[in-house]
Protein backbone atom coordinates (compact mmCIF):
# COMPACT_ATOMS: atom_id res chain seq x y z
CA UNK A 1 0.00 0.00 0.00
CA UNK A 2 0.91 3.58 -0.82
CA UNK A 3 1.93 5.33 2.19
CA UNK A 4 0.62 8.29 1.48
CA UNK A 5 -2.80 6.42 0.97
CA UNK A 6 -2.29 5.05 4.42
CA UNK A 7 -2.50 8.63 5.89
CA UNK A 8 -6.21 8.93 5.00
CA UNK A 9 -8.65 5.84 4.82
CA UNK A 10 -6.94 2.47 3.62
CA UNK A 11 -10.61 0.59 3.69
CA UNK A 12 -11.22 2.92 -0.07
CA UNK A 13 -8.16 1.72 -2.24
CA UNK A 14 -10.18 2.86 -5.27
CA UNK A 15 -12.87 5.07 -6.82
CA UNK A 16 -15.03 1.98 -7.04
CA UNK A 17 -14.93 1.38 -3.14
CA UNK A 18 -16.02 5.03 -2.72
CA UNK A 19 -18.76 5.16 -5.49
CA UNK A 20 -20.01 2.11 -3.09
CA UNK A 21 -19.93 4.18 0.26
CA UNK A 22 -20.97 7.44 -1.64
CA UNK A 23 -24.40 5.24 -2.52
CA UNK A 24 -24.88 4.27 1.09
CA UNK A 25 -24.39 8.39 2.60
CA UNK A 26 -26.20 9.82 0.27
CA UNK A 27 -29.88 10.35 -0.98
CA UNK A 28 -30.83 8.13 -3.85
CA UNK A 29 -32.33 11.73 -6.09
CA UNK A 30 -28.45 12.91 -4.64
CA UNK A 31 -26.71 9.74 -6.45
CA UNK A 32 -29.12 9.85 -9.33
CA UNK A 33 -28.25 13.56 -9.90
CA UNK A 34 -24.63 12.84 -10.12
CA UNK A 35 -24.45 9.24 -11.64
CA UNK A 36 -26.92 9.48 -14.57
CA UNK A 37 -26.18 10.11 -17.81
CA UNK A 38 -28.63 11.41 -20.68
CA UNK A 39 -30.98 9.00 -22.39
CA UNK A 40 -30.35 5.53 -21.94
CA UNK A 41 -26.97 6.39 -20.59
CA UNK A 42 -25.47 4.37 -23.28
CA UNK A 43 -22.82 6.89 -23.65
CA UNK A 44 -22.04 7.21 -20.01
CA UNK A 45 -21.18 3.40 -20.38
CA UNK A 46 -19.21 4.22 -23.81
CA UNK A 47 -17.07 6.64 -21.61
CA UNK A 48 -16.08 4.31 -19.07
CA UNK A 49 -15.57 0.97 -21.02
CA UNK A 50 -13.83 2.04 -24.00
CA UNK A 51 -10.84 2.85 -21.73
CA UNK A 52 -10.65 -0.62 -21.35
CA UNK A 53 -9.43 -1.48 -24.51
CA UNK A 54 -6.64 1.15 -24.30
CA UNK A 55 -3.87 -1.47 -23.38
CA UNK A 56 0.05 -0.10 -22.43
CA UNK A 57 3.19 -2.00 -22.21
CA UNK A 58 5.27 -2.88 -19.72
CA UNK A 59 9.11 -2.97 -19.54
CA UNK A 60 11.05 -4.46 -16.64
CA UNK A 61 14.90 -4.70 -18.29
CA UNK A 62 15.05 -0.92 -18.65
CA UNK A 63 16.64 1.35 -16.06
CA UNK A 64 14.20 3.56 -14.45
CA UNK A 65 15.40 6.07 -11.81
CA UNK A 66 11.77 6.85 -10.28
CA UNK A 67 8.34 8.79 -11.24
CA UNK A 68 7.90 12.64 -11.39
CA UNK A 69 4.05 13.24 -11.93
CA UNK A 70 5.10 17.02 -12.17
CA UNK A 71 3.13 18.32 -15.44
CA UNK A 72 3.47 22.09 -16.59
CA UNK A 73 0.48 23.81 -17.99
CA UNK A 74 0.00 27.43 -18.98
CA UNK A 75 2.83 28.15 -17.16
CA UNK A 76 2.06 26.37 -13.60
CA UNK A 77 4.02 23.29 -12.46
CA UNK A 78 1.35 20.97 -11.42
CA UNK A 79 2.21 18.48 -8.73
CA UNK A 80 0.07 15.68 -11.00
CA UNK A 81 -1.46 15.73 -14.31
CA UNK A 82 -5.00 15.54 -13.21
CA UNK A 83 -7.49 18.20 -11.75
CA UNK A 84 -11.05 18.21 -10.61
CA UNK A 85 -13.48 18.65 -12.90
CA UNK A 86 -16.81 20.93 -12.73
CA UNK A 87 -19.81 19.71 -11.67
CA UNK A 88 -23.16 21.57 -10.93
CA UNK A 89 -25.36 21.58 -7.72
CA UNK A 90 -22.41 20.20 -5.85
CA UNK A 91 -23.80 21.01 -2.56
CA UNK A 92 -26.84 19.23 -3.00
CA UNK A 93 -24.77 16.08 -3.47
CA UNK A 94 -22.19 16.53 -0.36
CA UNK A 95 -22.89 20.52 1.96
CA UNK A 96 -19.65 22.50 0.95
CA UNK A 97 -18.15 19.88 -1.31
CA UNK A 98 -16.62 22.90 -3.41
CA UNK A 99 -14.70 24.47 -0.60
CA UNK A 100 -13.51 20.49 0.52
CA UNK A 101 -12.42 20.05 -3.03
CA UNK A 102 -10.82 23.71 -3.43
CA UNK A 103 -9.18 22.95 -0.22
CA UNK A 104 -7.49 19.56 -1.69
CA UNK A 105 -6.84 21.13 -4.74
CA UNK A 106 -4.88 23.72 -3.06
CA UNK A 107 -2.86 21.32 -0.87
CA UNK A 108 -1.83 18.95 -3.60
CA UNK A 109 -1.46 21.50 -5.63
CA UNK A 110 -3.72 20.45 -9.17
CA UNK A 111 -6.49 22.57 -10.62
CA UNK A 112 -9.86 22.95 -9.58
CA UNK A 113 -12.42 23.78 -11.78
CA UNK A 114 -15.45 25.81 -10.32
CA UNK A 115 -18.87 25.38 -12.26
CA UNK A 116 -20.88 28.80 -13.04
CA UNK A 117 -23.81 26.35 -11.43
CA UNK A 118 -21.80 25.58 -8.57
CA UNK A 119 -22.72 25.97 -4.94
CA UNK A 120 -19.54 28.39 -3.95
CA UNK A 121 -19.03 31.76 -5.37
CA UNK A 122 -16.34 32.70 -7.16
CA UNK A 123 -14.99 34.91 -4.66
CA UNK A 124 -14.84 32.05 -2.12
CA UNK A 125 -13.21 29.48 -4.05
CA UNK A 126 -10.36 31.97 -5.09
CA UNK A 127 -9.65 32.81 -1.79
CA UNK A 128 -9.42 28.79 -0.93
CA UNK A 129 -8.04 27.45 -3.95
CA UNK A 130 -5.68 29.98 -4.37
CA UNK A 131 -3.78 29.40 -7.86
CA UNK A 132 -5.03 26.45 -8.41
CA UNK A 133 -8.76 28.08 -9.23
CA UNK A 134 -10.37 27.95 -12.60
CA UNK A 135 -13.48 28.67 -13.68
CA UNK A 136 -16.33 26.98 -16.29
CA UNK A 137 -18.25 29.62 -17.59
CA UNK A 138 -22.05 28.44 -19.24
CA UNK A 139 -22.39 31.16 -21.30
CA UNK A 140 -25.29 33.53 -20.50
CA UNK A 141 -27.74 34.59 -22.85
CA UNK A 142 -26.74 38.52 -21.89
CA UNK A 143 -23.55 39.83 -22.61
CA UNK A 144 -24.20 42.22 -19.89
CA UNK A 145 -24.21 39.19 -17.50
CA UNK A 146 -21.38 37.31 -19.37
CA UNK A 147 -18.88 40.55 -18.83
CA UNK A 148 -19.55 40.68 -15.42
CA UNK A 149 -18.69 37.12 -14.33
CA UNK A 150 -15.65 37.79 -16.32
CA UNK A 151 -15.19 41.13 -14.53
CA UNK A 152 -15.52 38.92 -10.80
CA UNK A 153 -12.98 36.66 -12.52
CA UNK A 154 -10.30 39.26 -13.66
CA UNK A 155 -10.69 40.74 -10.04
CA UNK A 156 -9.44 37.84 -8.17
CA UNK A 157 -7.17 37.14 -11.07
CA UNK A 158 -8.21 33.17 -12.21
CA UNK A 159 -5.77 32.24 -14.51
CA UNK A 160 -7.63 29.70 -16.52
CA UNK A 161 -11.23 30.35 -18.29
CA UNK A 162 -12.93 27.82 -19.44
CA UNK A 163 -15.63 27.88 -21.84
CA UNK A 164 -18.58 25.81 -22.17
CA UNK A 165 -19.62 24.40 -25.54
CA UNK A 166 -21.64 21.40 -25.14
CA UNK A 167 -25.13 22.62 -23.58
CA UNK A 168 -27.01 24.00 -27.18
CA UNK A 169 -29.86 22.34 -25.01
CA UNK A 170 -30.16 20.88 -21.31
CA UNK A 171 -29.57 16.69 -21.72
CA UNK A 172 -32.64 14.97 -21.24
CA UNK A 173 -31.66 12.71 -17.84
CA UNK A 174 -34.61 10.25 -16.88
CA UNK A 175 -33.10 9.76 -13.33
CA UNK A 176 -33.14 13.43 -12.25
CA UNK A 177 -36.91 13.66 -14.18
CA UNK A 178 -37.74 10.90 -11.90
CA UNK A 179 -36.45 12.19 -8.59
CA UNK A 180 -38.25 15.61 -9.28
CA UNK A 181 -34.77 16.98 -10.40
CA UNK A 182 -36.23 18.03 -13.75
CA UNK A 183 -36.55 21.32 -15.08
CA UNK A 184 -38.46 23.45 -13.14
CA UNK A 185 -36.54 20.44 -9.93
CA UNK A 186 -39.31 18.95 -7.61
CA UNK A 187 -39.72 18.94 -3.65
CA UNK A 188 -41.46 15.40 -3.35
CA UNK A 189 -42.43 13.25 -0.48
CA UNK A 190 -39.78 10.52 -2.14
CA UNK A 191 -37.09 13.00 -1.78
CA UNK A 192 -37.81 14.08 2.35
CA UNK A 193 -37.92 10.26 2.99
CA UNK A 194 -34.75 9.10 0.89
CA UNK A 195 -33.04 12.04 2.90
CA UNK A 196 -34.31 10.58 6.27
CA UNK A 197 -33.01 6.86 5.81
CA UNK A 198 -29.30 9.17 5.06
CA UNK A 199 -28.76 10.77 8.54
CA UNK A 200 -25.00 11.39 8.36
CA UNK A 201 -26.10 13.73 4.79
CA UNK A 202 -29.00 15.31 6.53
CA UNK A 203 -27.03 16.24 9.78
CA UNK A 204 -24.44 17.56 7.41
CA UNK A 205 -27.05 19.89 5.58
CA UNK A 206 -28.98 21.05 8.41
CA UNK A 207 -25.86 22.41 9.49
CA UNK A 208 -24.49 23.92 6.01
CA UNK A 209 -28.39 25.08 5.17
CA UNK A 210 -29.89 25.23 2.33
CA UNK A 211 -27.37 25.39 -0.72
CA UNK A 212 -27.57 28.09 -3.12
CA UNK A 213 -26.41 29.00 -6.76
CA UNK A 214 -23.47 31.60 -4.54
CA UNK A 215 -21.82 32.39 -8.19
CA UNK A 216 -25.53 33.76 -9.41
CA UNK A 217 -27.08 34.53 -6.48
CA UNK A 218 -26.51 38.62 -7.50
CA UNK A 219 -28.37 38.02 -10.83
CA UNK A 220 -31.10 35.88 -9.63
CA UNK A 221 -33.22 38.30 -7.97
CA UNK A 222 -34.18 38.65 -4.13
CA UNK A 223 -35.64 35.04 -2.65
CA UNK A 224 -34.94 32.69 -5.46
CA UNK A 225 -33.32 29.39 -4.21
CA UNK A 226 -32.44 26.10 -5.51
CA UNK A 227 -36.14 25.34 -6.75
CA UNK A 228 -35.83 28.47 -9.51
CA UNK A 229 -32.66 26.28 -10.84
CA UNK A 230 -34.41 25.20 -13.99
CA UNK A 231 -36.70 28.31 -14.79
CA UNK A 232 -33.60 30.74 -14.28
CA UNK A 233 -31.27 28.29 -16.39
CA UNK A 234 -33.44 28.28 -19.46
CA UNK A 235 -34.30 32.21 -19.55
CA UNK A 236 -30.41 32.80 -18.81
CA UNK A 237 -28.20 30.28 -20.02
CA UNK A 238 -29.96 27.91 -23.48
CA UNK A 239 -28.49 28.47 -26.09
CA UNK A 240 -25.13 27.55 -28.68
CA UNK A 241 -22.00 28.68 -28.35
CA UNK A 242 -20.49 29.70 -31.44
CA UNK A 243 -17.62 30.75 -32.69
CA UNK A 244 -18.57 34.28 -32.12
CA UNK A 245 -19.19 34.28 -29.01
CA UNK A 246 -15.76 32.74 -28.11
CA UNK A 247 -14.08 35.29 -30.32
CA UNK A 248 -16.02 37.70 -28.18
CA UNK A 249 -14.85 36.31 -24.81
CA UNK A 250 -11.16 35.72 -26.67
CA UNK A 251 -10.89 39.61 -27.08
CA UNK A 252 -12.34 40.54 -23.43
CA UNK A 253 -10.60 37.67 -21.16
CA UNK A 254 -6.45 37.97 -21.23
CA UNK A 255 -5.89 35.04 -19.33
CA UNK A 256 -5.95 31.57 -20.61
CA UNK A 257 -8.54 30.27 -22.42
CA UNK A 258 -10.28 26.77 -22.77
CA UNK A 259 -13.06 24.73 -24.93
CA UNK A 260 -14.53 22.34 -23.08
CA UNK A 261 -16.42 19.85 -25.44
CA UNK A 262 -14.67 19.37 -28.35
CA UNK A 263 -14.52 16.03 -30.04
CA UNK A 264 -14.33 16.63 -33.46
CA UNK A 265 -11.26 18.08 -36.24
CA UNK A 266 -13.94 20.80 -36.98
CA UNK A 267 -14.49 22.37 -33.63
CA UNK A 268 -10.44 21.99 -33.33
CA UNK A 269 -9.25 23.85 -35.97
CA UNK A 270 -12.03 26.66 -35.11
CA UNK A 271 -10.39 26.37 -31.43
CA UNK A 272 -7.49 27.38 -32.96
CA UNK A 273 -8.28 29.74 -35.39
CA UNK A 274 -10.18 31.72 -32.37
CA UNK A 275 -7.16 31.60 -30.38
CA UNK A 276 -8.02 29.47 -27.51
CA UNK A 277 -4.98 28.21 -25.52
CA UNK A 278 -6.34 24.86 -24.87
CA UNK A 279 -9.27 22.40 -25.35
CA UNK A 280 -10.92 19.82 -23.02
CA UNK A 281 -12.09 17.05 -25.08
CA UNK A 282 -14.95 15.71 -23.21
CA UNK A 283 -18.75 15.09 -23.92
CA UNK A 284 -20.70 15.96 -20.50
CA UNK A 285 -19.33 13.27 -18.67
CA UNK A 286 -22.27 11.36 -20.81
CA UNK A 287 -24.74 13.92 -19.87
CA UNK A 288 -25.78 15.64 -23.24
CA UNK A 289 -25.95 13.07 -26.17
CA UNK A 290 -25.84 9.71 -25.66
CA UNK A 291 -25.40 8.71 -29.74
CA UNK A 292 -21.91 10.20 -29.43
CA UNK A 293 -18.73 8.59 -28.99
CA UNK A 294 -16.79 8.40 -26.03
CA UNK A 295 -14.09 10.68 -25.45
CA UNK A 296 -10.98 8.58 -25.54
CA UNK A 297 -12.10 6.75 -29.01
CA UNK A 298 -11.78 10.32 -30.69
CA UNK A 299 -8.73 11.73 -28.81
CA UNK A 300 -5.62 10.31 -30.43
CA UNK A 301 -6.60 11.32 -33.94
CA UNK A 302 -6.80 15.07 -32.84
CA UNK A 303 -3.63 14.83 -30.24
CA UNK A 304 -1.90 13.25 -33.21
CA UNK A 305 -3.27 15.98 -35.88
CA UNK A 306 -3.22 18.84 -33.70
CA UNK A 307 -0.94 18.39 -30.07
CA UNK A 308 1.80 20.91 -31.81
CA UNK A 309 -0.98 23.33 -32.11
CA UNK A 310 -2.82 22.85 -29.01
CA UNK A 311 -2.88 21.71 -25.46
CA UNK A 312 -5.47 18.78 -25.49
CA UNK A 313 -6.91 17.80 -22.04
CA UNK A 314 -9.62 15.50 -21.41
CA UNK A 315 -12.43 14.74 -19.13
CA UNK A 316 -15.33 11.97 -18.94
CA UNK A 317 -15.27 8.84 -18.04
CA UNK A 318 -11.74 8.18 -16.26
CA UNK A 319 -11.94 6.63 -12.98
CA UNK A 320 -8.51 5.53 -11.89
CA UNK A 321 -5.07 6.23 -12.13
CA UNK A 322 -4.54 3.50 -15.24
CA UNK A 323 -7.56 5.80 -16.89
CA UNK A 324 -5.16 8.56 -16.43
CA UNK A 325 -1.83 6.95 -17.90
CA UNK A 326 -4.33 5.67 -20.65
CA UNK A 327 -5.12 9.34 -21.71
CA UNK A 328 -1.38 10.67 -21.54
CA UNK A 329 -0.34 7.82 -23.51
CA UNK A 330 -3.07 8.85 -26.36
CA UNK A 331 -1.89 12.08 -26.11
CA UNK A 332 -3.61 13.79 -23.81
CA UNK A 333 -1.19 16.86 -22.02
CA UNK A 334 -3.90 16.84 -19.02
CA UNK A 335 -6.93 14.97 -17.26
CA UNK A 336 -9.74 16.14 -15.39
CA UNK A 337 -12.27 13.69 -13.72
CA UNK A 338 -15.69 14.75 -11.73
CA UNK A 339 -17.37 11.99 -10.31
CA UNK A 340 -14.58 10.40 -8.83
CA UNK A 341 -13.65 13.23 -6.60
CA UNK A 342 -17.80 13.95 -5.39
CA UNK A 343 -17.53 9.86 -4.86
CA UNK A 344 -14.90 11.08 -2.23
CA UNK A 345 -16.48 13.79 -0.57
CA UNK A 346 -19.79 12.06 -0.55
CA UNK A 347 -17.97 9.21 1.29
CA UNK A 348 -15.65 10.88 3.44
CA UNK A 349 -16.50 13.58 4.08
CA UNK A 350 -13.69 16.81 4.54
CA UNK A 351 -11.36 13.81 3.95
CA UNK A 352 -12.64 12.57 0.83
CA UNK A 353 -10.69 15.42 -1.54
CA UNK A 354 -7.75 14.59 -0.18
CA UNK A 355 -8.20 10.54 -0.10
CA UNK A 356 -9.15 10.57 -3.61
CA UNK A 357 -6.20 12.42 -4.85
CA UNK A 358 -3.62 10.64 -3.09
CA UNK A 359 -5.18 6.92 -4.36
CA UNK A 360 -5.08 8.13 -7.93
CA UNK A 361 -1.84 9.47 -6.97
CA UNK A 362 -1.21 6.19 -6.05
CA UNK A 363 -2.24 4.49 -8.95
CA UNK A 364 -0.48 6.44 -11.39
CA UNK A 365 3.10 6.30 -9.91
CA UNK A 366 2.49 2.19 -9.48
CA UNK A 367 1.54 2.19 -13.54
CA UNK A 368 4.60 4.31 -13.83
CA UNK A 369 6.76 1.88 -12.55
CA UNK A 370 5.55 -0.99 -14.55
CA UNK A 371 5.60 0.82 -17.94
CA UNK A 372 9.06 2.30 -17.06
CA UNK A 373 7.74 6.39 -17.40
CA UNK A 374 9.71 8.73 -15.79
CA UNK A 375 7.60 11.36 -16.39
CA UNK A 376 4.27 11.97 -17.32
CA UNK A 377 5.56 12.92 -21.24
CA UNK A 378 7.10 9.30 -21.37
CA UNK A 379 3.14 7.67 -21.59
CA UNK A 380 2.48 7.92 -25.63
CA UNK A 381 6.00 5.47 -25.84
CA UNK A 382 3.84 2.68 -23.64
CA UNK A 383 0.85 2.90 -25.74
CA UNK A 384 0.36 -0.88 -27.55
CA UNK A 385 -0.30 -0.98 -31.02
CA UNK A 386 -4.41 -2.01 -31.78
Amino acid sequence: MNPELLKYNPQYPSVQDLKKKAKQRIPKFAFDYLEGGCNDELNLWRNEADFRDIQLIPRYLKKHRGVDMRTELFGHVYDAPFGISPIGLQGLMWPNAPVILAKAARKHNIPYILSTVSTASIEEIAEVAGSQFWFQLYHPTENKLRDDILRRLDAVECPVLVVLVDVPSFGLRYREIKAGLSMPPKITINNFIQAALRPAWSVEFLKAGMPTFATLKPYMGKDLDIKQLGKFMNATFTGRVDSEKIKAIRDLWKGKLVIKGVVCDEDMEESIRLGADGVIVSNHGGRQIDAGESTIKPLKGLADSYGDKMTIMIDSGLRSGPDIGRSLACGAKFTFMGRPFMYGVSALGKQGGDHTIALLKAQLKQVMEQVCCEQVGDFPTALASS
